[in-house]
């Protein structure tokens, strides 16, 4: 079960959307609300990462594509201002005061590499990832899979999923946010969040604890687990995939387990605050389906893009029920701007042959 939805395969991607298609906006209280959807951007190919600058300037990354782009807050076409070699992975874009941070990831979770832009579109780096990773690999004491089960009954999972297992060095820089002069980087490989200070120093702030999940009968046969793991606990990896700065001086982390998407084991997906002083990790909101990016407003309102369930939902501040804010296909990112809330939708479409992209930027404004 440690297949990882986000970093894994397109096809996969796509096999795992179709099968959660019924579950859009099927949990948690809808609010009332009428909220108005412009189109900004269409055309799109995997734009999982966005960032909106305090200007309403706006930086997707079409990940797949390796490219990152542009548009003015005035609209327009979007502009390519950078293109990753050839099979890197271009995400993790956010922008503080004109300077854009982005990540390169280079190989099955081999490489991955933090760059920044400055407002003389001079692009720099400033930190590689999986150096640190591979010498300190921050989950390596971290148990998953099955801790309490007999021998028996551990021969007889299948071979393709771990029965047991701790954290293994890998590297998928998949979101960053800038504090000052730090730049914090969730990755998604290292089910952990990473520091960069402002000398290029990378060192790990916290690991995003496991998620435990109970198998059921319903769950045992659709993963094709023998009966004797019934009633026995999972822990997942739980899979970074969004970092923001909250009002409160805490970071902001969403995350999904690296395992079953369809909903056999439930919701998988939380949202976490990470205290970066003492690296004190504490679940905010669970029961989320593949949280795949939020939002903190101003007010400490979260926003969170559930990509599988369709739908962008809300969490108040100081509230821990979950309401649905819009439903959206395939929405893949959430961020506040100066004049709505902007998300990319359709995010995993044309990615098989055949088929054209039809992800798109939009603006809600309510």
């Amino acid at each position: 079960m440690r297949a990882r939805p986000l970093v894994a395969t397109a096809a996969a991607l796509t096999i795992a959307s179709a099968a959660l298609a019924g579950t859009t906006g099927s949990a948690g209280a809808s609010e009332k609300a009428d909220p108005e959807v412009t189109t900004l951007a269409k055309r799109l190919v995997s734009p999982l990462s966005l960032a909106v600058d305090s200007d309403g300037d706006r930086y997707i990354a079409q990940n797949f594509t390796g490219l990152l782009m542009r548009q003015a807050a005035a609209g327009g076409a979007p502009q390519v201002i950078y293109k990753g070699k050839k099979g890197a992975e271009v995400g993790a874009v956010s922008v503080q005061e004109g300077v854009v941070t982005f990540a390169v990831s280079q190989g099955n979770n081999a490489k991955g590499t933090i760059y920044q832009m400055g407002l003389d579109d001079v692009v720099r780096k400033i930190g590689k990832i999986h150096p640190v990773e591979k010498q300190e690999n921050p989950d390596g004491a971290v148990r998953y899979g099955f801790r309490h089960l007999k021998p028996s009954c551990a021969k007889r999972i299948p071979k393709f999923i771990p029965a047991a297992y701790t954290g293994v060095p890998e590297t998928h820089p998949f979101a960053t946010t800038s504090v000052g002069d730090t730049v914090y980087v969730a990755d998604a490989g290292a089910n952990a969040v990473y520091r960069i200070d402002p000398e290029g120093e990378v060192s790990p702030v916290a690991v995003i604890p496991p998620h435990r999940a109970v198998i059921t009968r319903a769950g045992a046969k659709a993963n094709k687990l023998p009966a004797c793991t019934i009633g026995k606990a999972y822990y997942f990896e739980s899979v970074p995939t969004d970092v923001e700065y909250g009002p409160d001086g805490k970071l902001y982390v969403s995350s999904l387990a690296g395992g079953p998407e369809d909903g056999s084991l439930g919701a998988t997906g939380a949202v976490f605050s990470v205290n970066v002083s003492t690296g004190k990790v504490r679940k905010v909101v669970g029961g989320l389906v593949s949280a795949k990016d939020l939002a903190v407003a101003a007010n400490g309102d979260i926003y969170v893009a559930e990509l599988f369930r369709g739908r962008i939902a809300r969490i108040k501040h100081g509230k821990d029920k979950v309401r649905t804010f819009i439903e959206l296909p395939l929405p893949a990112t959430v961020e506040i701007g100066p004049d709505g809330v902007y998300a990319t939708v359709n995010a995993l479409t044309g990615l098989e042959p055949g088929t054209k992209p039809r992800g798109k930027l939009i603006r809600i404004t309510s």
